[in-house]
């Protein structure tokens, strides 16, 4: 039986081991813990045209439209049209996402013409979906691998052979396979200030372009508009916005109506590129999002992890606005792929952040990330 070696554990190494293990003998690489990963820290949701009063096309044009036109269309067709099935399986996996009544509660995030961001414990999706999926490998005939840090996807003939990992005894270990996944994620912990948790080293494109491989858009780096303004750079979820808090400047002005017709809502590369001008405006000084008139008791039940962060740095955001600033957060650019995950190097796949269908273009659209697992 063919041998596949799969390396990152966020849901598109997870996704992408538990499908290889069908018809192949997989190991699955991470260089963590198997629970840490971008995933596990992503609030807003996950988007999917599942609603009577929306569709695929109006996701498709929402997509393109964040994306500045950039897109490749074929890819963003298969992003959002397989979205209500990857619902589903998710689902069937044992992911647990909140209700309303029956059915499936929806969120409104930027840049999205309808409500159609589902969402799990208020605003801890990634990280139930991370449960759900490492039960699910833990429980299969996956072997696992952790604390193994990629240092070459190794090449013969022409094609993938395995790949050379360090392990955290200082060690190095090859591990032999006849396809190689990366689903390794971004690299924004290149930036001072981001949204993203210490294993976004970039560790899969970097192995992949010494290898051979092709890449693409490196440049397109978003920057999520709304970080807590205090070390670590919390994220605060689009989705808050989306639910009605606004941003203030130092004045307390809502300076993103004259910025774009949708104000808070317009598409993230706006929203950032208006903190962005309004903070050097000021000084430098943090513009704030202004989530008081939500009220205390909403803003706990819908947005749990962000009220506790905002309280453990001693800010009570039903009282007071938040002061916020734009953070490295998504890489559109990577590995260069086909829809099928297939890299210019044989043997080699590449799923997840870390690779570049061009569905995102210049900018992703909320909530569209999880949809590459």
């Amino acid at each position: 039986m063919a041998r596949v070696v799969v390396v990152g554990s966020g849901i598109a190494g997870l996704v992408a081991a538990l499908g290889a293990s069908r018809d192949h003998d997989v190991v699955l690489v991470t260089k963590g813990e198997l629970s840490e990963s971008n995933t596990r820290y992503a609030q807003g949701g996950i988007a999917a045209a599942l609603f009577a009063d929306d569709s695929t096309a109006a996701h498709v044009d929402d997509t393109l439209r964040a994306g500045a036109g950039l897109n490749v269309r074929e890819a963003v067709e298969a992003l959002c049209g397989d979205a209500p099935q990857r619902i589903r399986e998710l689902i069937a996996l044992g992911v647990a996402f909140d209700r309303d009544g029956d059915a499936l509660a929806r969120g409104l995030e930027a840049a999205h013409s309808s409500p159609r961001v589902l969402h799990a414990g208020g605003d801890a999706t990634g990280a139930e979906i991370e449960r759900a999926l490492v039960a699910t490998v833990l429980d299969s005939a996956v072997e696992i691998v952790e604390h193994a840090f990629l240092r070459e996807v190794v090449v013969r003939d022409g094609a993938a052979a395995g790949v050379l990992v360090r392990t955290d005894s200082g060690g190095e270990r090859e591990i032999a396979a006849d396809a190689v996944i990366l689903a390794t994620g971004g690299f924004g912990q290149l930036y001072a200030y981001t949204t993203n948790p210490a294993v976004a080293t970039g560790d899969g494109v970097a192995a992949a372009w010494r290898a051979g491989a092709a890449v693409a858009d490196l440049e397109f780096v978003q920057f999520h508009p709304t970080a807590l303004a205090i070390p670590g750079s919390f994220l605060v979820s689009e989705a808050v916005r989306g639910e009605g808090a606004v941003l203030r400047n130092a004045r307390g002005e809502r300076f993103m109506v004259d910025v774009h017709p949708d104000a808070e809502l317009a598409p993230r590369d706006v929203v950032a590129r208006g903190i962005a001008i309004e903070m050097a405006a000021q000084g430098g000084t943090p513009v704030v999002l202004d989530a008081t008139a939500l009220g205390a008791d909403f803003l706990a039940r819908r947005f749990p992890t962000i009220d506790a962060a905002c309280r453990t740095a001693g800010i009570d955001w039903s009282r007071e606005p938040v002061p916020v600033t734009p953070a490295a957060h998504y890489v559109m650019g990577g590995v260069a792929t086909d829809t099928s995950g297939r890299t210019t190097l044989p043997g080699v796949f590449a799923v997840g952040e870390v690779a570049c269908t061009g569905a995102h273009g210049a900018n992703r659209l909320a909530s569209n990330s999880l949809l590459e697992g």
